[in-house]
C-alpha cells in the first residue's frame, strides 16, 4: 500500500463521518418543520421496515406543520403508531387521509436538552475522526518498520493525516455551531 492510498482512504472515512454527523443532526428537531425530521421514523410496511417517505408523501405547507399523505389509506394508522413511537414527542392528528403534525415552539429546557445531544454527538463525530487519524498513523508506522518507507516520508505524511484530521475537526465544530445557533433562535 502506499501513503497516498492511505491519506485518500483516511480521507474518504473522514467524510463519511462527517456526512453521517450531518444527516444526525438534520433529524434533530430545532423548532421549525422539514421533512428530514421524519427520516428515521421506520414503519412497518408488509412485514419490512420501511422509511415514512417510501410510503407516503411528506411535506412541508407551513413552516410549523408537517403534512404526511399515505399512498395506501391502509397505511395511515402504522404511520400514526411509528410516528407516536419516535422519539420525536410529536402527537399525529389525522383526518382520514393526511396525517398533519404540528411543530410546537421549542421550551428553553428542551432547547439546553437539545443543545447537549449536539454536543455529544459532535463529540462521538470527532472520535471517531480521531481513531480514522491513528488507524492512517498506525498504517504509515507500519510502512517505515516493514522499510517501505523512510522515516522523512513516515513524518511528512502524519503531518497530513494530521493536517487532515484538524480541518475536519474544526468542519465538525462548525457543524455543531451553527446547528446550536439555529436551535436556540426563538
Amino acid at each position: 500500500m502506499e501513503i497516498k492510498s492511505i491519506q485518500a482512504a483516511h480521507e474518504e472515512k473522514m467524510k463519511k463521518a462527517l456526512d453521517a454527523l450531518r444527516k444526525e443532526l438534520a433529524s434533530l428537531r430545532a423548532g421549525r418543520a422539514t421533512t428530514s425530521l421524519l427520516d428515521r421514523v421506520m414503519v412497518d410496511y408488509y412485514g419490512t421496515l420501511t422509511a415514512v417517505n417510501q410510503v407516503a408523501k411528506v411535506a412541508v405547507p407551513e413552516p410549523r406543520t408537517i403534512t404526511v399523505q399515505p399512498w395506501e389509506k391502509t397505511m395511515l394508522a402504522p404511520i400514526e403508531k411509528a410516528i407516536l413511537k419516535s422519539d420525536l414527542g410529536l402527537t399525529p392528528n389525522s383526518d382520514g387521509t393526511t396525517i398533519r403534525l404540528n411543530i410546537p415552539q421549542l421550551t428553553q429546557e428542551r432547547r439546553s436538552e437539545l443543545a447537549k445531544s449536539i454536543h455529544k454527538k459532535a463529540e462521538e463525530a470527532r472520535v471517531a475522526v480521531r481513531n480514522l487519524r491513528r488507524e492512517a498513523n498506525d498504517a504509515v508506522k507500519k510502512m517505515e518498520k516493514d522499510k517501505t518507507i523512510s522515516e522523512d516520508e513516515n513524518k511528512k505524511a502524519q503531518e497530513d493525516i494530521q493536517k487532515n484530521t484538524d480541518k475536519y475537526i474544526k468542519e465538525i465544530d462548525l457543524i455543531m455551531a451553527n446547528k446550536e445557533k439555529e436551535i436556540m433562535e426563538v
